[in-house]
């Protein structure tokens, strides 16, 4: 693991990297193949093949407010099947692991933001027991499949998320990483080797982010895990909006 730090010795990235687990190389493999079988039963809509991160399929699944919600409320899909899809890549081992890593790393690196998404979280699910949170350890309340075959985005900042917080993006897929697929942060001035199975946590919402292009032929996926500043500001505001 490896932190970035700033002028002033503040984490402003985290390159996580990966377990010392010998069996991790096969766990991501398989999360790789279960989103390649997976994009196959999906027929996308426009809007999730071509957004504001780039033109590759992306489906999200959690609880979040804001984009028109009045309250937080869980994200939902009109296709049953694309449901089903998603909830079962959800409940694999595969993801589980690599979701409780990246909760891990945020623990780690950003320790009082954690224990804050934490109790945000947990006041949510007291007040509305039926939001769906993706993963029972995780503090993150939405996540994103980025299905790929080439996840190559364009810069970006996701400024719906919350400006201090922190967004996990672990990738996966058949690429060589040190001919393609580094993240570039831009307001740091710097392209970072990203490697299959790693994990990156940043805040998203403050630093333009983007990959570099992958060679012809090979695969690129990543899972992403982050909160709506949204949520946050209904919990401090005592369950209402800024409005009210």
């Amino acid at each position: 693991p490896c932190p970035i730090l700033d002028s002033e010795n503040r984490v402003a990235a985290f390159l996580a990297g990966r377990p010392r687990d010998e069996s991790w190389d096969v766990l991501v493999g398989e999360a790789a193949l279960k989103v390649e079988e997976a994009r196959g039963e999906i027929s996308f809509t426009e809007k999730q093949l071509h957004h504001g991160r780039g033109d590759f399929p992306a489906l999200s699944m959690g609880f979040a407010h804001g984009s028109g919600r009045k309250k937080p409320g869980n994200v939902y899909h009109t296709s049953t099947a694309v449901l089903t899809v998603v909830t079962t890549l959800l409940a694999l081992h595969c993801f589980q692991r690599i979701a409780g890593f990246a909760n891990g790393a945020f623990e780690a690196c950003a320790p009082a933001v954690f224990q804050y998404y934490l109790g945000t979280v947990g006041a949510l699910l007291e007040w509305n027991p039926a939001l769906h949170r993706p993963f029972p350890k995780s503090v993150w309340a939405t996540f994103t499949v980025n299905f790929g075959p080439a996840t190559v985005s364009r810069p970006h900042r996701d400024s719906a998320n919350l400006a201090f917080g922190w967004c996990a993006i672990t990738a996966f897929g058949r690429f060589d990483p040190d001919k393609g697929g580094h993240l570039i942060l831009w307001d740091l001035g710097l392209m970072v080797r990203f490697p299959p199975g790693s994990t990156i946590l940043i805040p998203s919402a403050l630093i333009t982010h983007s990959n570099t292009p992958i060679q012809k032929g090979e695969t690129r996926y990543s899972f992403v895990q982050y909160s709506a500043a949204g949520l946050f500001h209904w919990v401090y505001n005592g369950f209402r909006t800024d409005e009210d």
